[in-house]
């Protein structure tokens, strides 16, 4: 028997209360809006103007309690970005270094509490004031190549 392949996501929406739904990760980014499908199995199309961001959660627990801003520089690859909302507000998150990743409608980010309830965040463009990237995170496990000492220099105990 396949898995499913629908997600569990909470839309946060601006002066509306939150929407828990299922989304298909493949899917879901449609040309008028997102696509939800309620605990019911009702499908509706909620448009990009109305949202605030579309958490990936763990459980509908729909209270935000993380964090969003990174306390110290994030230890994961990506790229390290502040994202500035319509209404003020400041989020940040690591998205892909691969650009090509970069869906048209908006950013998919791993926001800064690796613990909380969200896993991943979708952030419509429309909803956004700025984006600003603070800084490129390689990856630890990368060696740094050492430079080989020049030949040139003759050595003083050498024979």
């Amino acid at each position: 028997m396949a898995g499913s392949t629908t997600k569990k996501a909470i839309v946060r929406r601006y002066d509306r209360e939150p929407l828990a739904g299922y989304v298909n990760p493949f899917s879901y980014l449609q040309a008028t809006g997102v696509e939800l499908i309620s605990a019911q199995g009702n499908v509706s199309s909620v448009p990009y103007e109305e949202i605030k961001s579309i958490a990936f959660v763990r459980d509908f627990d729909s209270r935000e309690t993380s964090r969003r801003v990174f306390n110290t520089r994030p230890k994961m690859e990506g790229l390290w970005v502040s994202f500035q909302f319509r209404d003020g507000e400041v989020m940040e998150g690591v998205m892909s270094n691969n650009l090509l990743q970069v869906e048209h409608y908006g950013f998919t980010v791993i926001p800064p509490d690796p613990y909380s309830n969200n896993q991943r965040i979708f952030i419509p463009r429309v909803s956004l004031r700025s984006v600003e990237v603070l800084g490129v995170v390689d990856s630890p496990l990368k060696k740094r190549k050492v430079k080989a000492e020049p030949k040139e220099q003759i050595g003083l105990f050498d024979e």
